[in-house]
């Protein structure tokens, strides 16, 4: 009796233990990509103690505030599922302004089936013969879905029309057909969100040379990136056109400073909340079933040639 309550009490202590160990992991997945996004001199540069303990400071103050504001978008996320609410998030910027990595943040311990990304590459030459909005049409969510779009159809407004893939027929088409378009969309009860993620000319070329020099992000520069980076002015001019002429009641664009990533994607995610009515759905307590166990069961051997090498 005394040596099955101390197993009890072992098994117990042993799987508290494990669940969390597994925690831990998934803050890890955090951590990983934050050091992924820190200046490879912040690892490996000389740094005073005071500045380390004010970044010891900053993040500990950052990652409360992003697993505060991730487990209100669980909620939200719950909430869009129960109310049938459909949500269309639009994130737009220059190259390198952190929309991939907020949007990496917003659905990280999403749902996928509830919230997607889409991230669509340049038209094939049949859709470039297509209605300009058809091909992002078929992504647009159904009840119950968040969508979000990491570039969306305001590429002719910027990379199009700076890089001359569309006639200036084209380009003024685009500006005459896009209010009534989203407020198709709008009609139809889906929500829009629109953020343009502002960059500094000198923090962009801080994160292209980071990305020059980090073979785990070079595959982020391509020729179309690095043109950008030279037509500078011209991507600013398209910019302030975009936004003057796309800024409507119905859909209005929200600025979004990007020159400091944590910032940015905490405003953003705050920001995000802050556009729907939602409230926590209350959910039915859940209680982990007995296994069934029968006494003629019996576990066949895997093959050992199948298994992964354990080389960790």
């Amino acid at each position: 009796m005394v040596l099955t309550l101390c197993l009890i009490m072992f098994d117990h202590a042993d799987l508290h233990s494990r669940i969390l160990t597994d925690l831990m992991d998934g803050y890890d997945e955090e951590l990983e990509m934050e050091i992924e996004d820190r200046h490879v001199d912040e690892l490996v540069g000389d740094i005073g103690a005071e500045e380390l303990l004010q970044q010891k400071e900053s993040r500990r103050i950052y990652f409360r505030e992003l697993f505060r504001l991730q487990a209100e978008l669980v909620k939200l996320q719950d909430w869009v599922q129960a109310t049938g609410h459909k949500v269309v998030i639009l994130f737009e910027g220059r190259d390198a302004a952190g929309k991939g990595g907020a949007i990496k943040r917003i659905t990280q311990r999403l749902n996928p089936r509830v919230c997607r990304v889409v991230a669509l590459p340049a038209p094939s030459d049949r859709e470039r013969t297509q209605w300009y909005f058809q091909r992002y049409v078929q992504h647009l969510p159904a009840a119950g879905e968040i969508v979000l779009f990491d570039r969306s159809w305001y590429n002719r407004a910027g990379v199009e029309k700076v890089m001359g893939f569309c006639s200036d027929e084209q380009y003024e088409a685009f500006f005459r057909d896009v209010p009534e378009f989203e407020k198709m969309i709008i009609r139809s009860g889906v929500q829009l969100i629109k953020y343009w993620f502002s960059l500094s000319d000198q923090e962009q070329e801080i994160r292209f040379l980071g990305r020059i020099h980090d073979p785990l992000k070079q595959w982020k520069l391509s020729p179309m990136d690095l043109e950008s980076r030279r037509r500078w002015e011209l991507y600013t001019k398209a910019k302030e056109v975009m936004l003057e002429r796309t800024h409507i009641p119905e859909s209005p664009w929200w600025v979004v400073p990007a020159d400091d990533k944590k910032k940015a994607r905490l405003n953003c995610i705050h920001h995000l909340l802050s556009q729907m009515p939602y409230h926590e759905i209350e959910r039915p307590v859940i209680e982990l079933p007995e296994r069934i166990r029968h006494e003629d069961y019996r576990r066949h051997q895997v093959p050992g040639e199948i298994y992964v090498p354990q080389v960790y």
